[in-house]
């Protein structure tokens, strides 16, 4: 019974994690019909854009004291619902304070919504004593890809955002509450329960620093690639409005096949080991980047920095599990705020230093950015961290 439910946890996990990676998608795909719909200035969309973020971040905070008394699954049977009706309204709406408020809403689900699935995913992971993080996050990359083209196929036919969003909520909304049954969570010993409260235990800044840093690093890297990665092509490498368009659904495609097979290597080679390869190869890829003398180099590098970047996130909040088996819900909420910090900065970071100095130039500080994260590299094999009065060892095959 423990072995099935843990089967049932994770693949109804995994649904939510597809399920969020189609609604973002669509989201962040169609944001310039969002801009027309909605009349939003050029001046006015980055304070859209960048609340988004904020108010996840806020909610990310708020969802650590959440689940000090309710569950993260409980968290997250709502969390989701919450979402997809939230983009829903943004393509229902027809003025400004209307797509202010569903934006505020998604916001807000969205941040409980990131940290209670992963808080879900660590606790698994420690339950099945192996790495399975990754293939949580290839069910986002998968779901990013199917809301991406979903995305491309409502713009291609025309369609009002309404008529695009509908299908995937009158989908993906049950799927999920009926997912959210077989919902199941770790706990520090690798018994499975339905899920319990956190337990209230102190994680010191100081030790989960290393880990927000790397977070942070990574979404810059991340978000570098989603909001840049086509105007570069065209405008820097020459390449065709077209082709432009290609680099962003290679990186995602290629983060798919990263944490598809990211986890046997954390098995066989430990946490350690792949996240240093994924710095390096990430890094390579910015460079790249950088130096490419043409379109179709520019799309070698976007593709290398896929393969890279897809390992580091998913294996920093799985080290924050170890490194705090009784607290890690707490630390899982507490980094993933850097997940949205990494968002916030990377875009506003490339886009001054490509209008001051260059874009080539600029490629290259994600590239020390994502560098820097070699230094903090032993973080990911911490042994748990003393704290709460009490020193618990992780199990070894959680290490790799």
């Amino acid at each position: 019974m423990t072995d099935a439910r843990l089967r049932y946890g994770r693949a109804s996990l995994a649904l939510s994690f597809l399920v969020q990676g189609v609604t973002f998608a669509l989201l962040v795909t169609r944001i310039p019909a969002i801009q027309d719909r909605y009349g939003i200035s050029d001046g006015l969309l980055p304070v859209f854009l960048a609340a988004v973020p904020v108010l996840a971040g806020v909610a990310s905070v708020a969802t650590e004291k959440v689940v000090a008394r309710v569950r993260p699954g409980i968290v997250l049977r709502w969390a989701q619902p919450v979402v997809l009706l939230a983009l829903l309204g943004v393509g229902a709406g027809s003025e400004l304070w209307q797509v202010a408020l569903a934006l505020g809403f998604f916001g807000l689900a969205v941040g409980a919504l990131d940290a209670s699935m992963n808080m879900m995913g660590v606790s698994l992971q420690r339950a099945y004593g192996r790495s399975i993080m990754l293939g949580f996050h290839a069910a986002y990359s998968l779901g990013g890809i199917a809301g991406a083209s979903m995305a491309w196929a409502g713009a291609h036919w025309d369609l009002s955002l309404l008529v695009s969003y509908l299908p995937a909520v009158v989908v993906l909304l049950p799927a999920a509450l009926i997912g959210s049954r077989w919902y199941a969570e770790g706990k520090a010993g690798g018994d499975v329960v339905a899920a319990e409260p956190g337990q209230g235990a102190s994680v010191p800044f100081r030790l989960l620093l290393p880990l927000c840093l790397v977070m942070a690093f990574a979404y810059i890297g991340d978000s570098t690639v989603s909001n840049w990665s086509a105007k570069y092509l065209q405008d820097v490498l020459g390449s065709s409005e077209q082709l432009a368009t290609v680099p962003y659904n290679v990186y995602m495609v290629t983060t798919l096949l990263g944490r598809a097979v990211g986890d046997l290597g954390v098995r066989r080679f430990g946490a350690v080991a792949v996240v240093r390869g994924g710095s390096v190869l990430a890094a390579v890829g910015f460079a790249v980047v950088a130096v490419a003398p043409g379109a179709w180099w520019g799309m070698l590098g976007f593709t290398l920095l896929g393969l890279g970047l897809c390992v580091i996130v998913p294996q920093t909040f799985a080290a924050a599990g170890r490194m705090f088996p009784g607290a890690s819900d707490v630390a899982v909420a507490r980094l993933n705020v850097f997940n949205y910090v990494g968002f916030l900065v990377g875009s506003p970071l490339v886009g001054a230093l490509g209008d001051a100095w260059s874009y080539r130039g600029a490629m290259l500080v994600p590239m020390v950015l994502v560098l820097a994260t070699l230094v903090y590299a032993r973080s990911f094999g911490a042994e748990p961290a003393r704290y709460g009065g009490g020193h618990e060892r992780a199990r070894a095959a959680d290490v790799g």
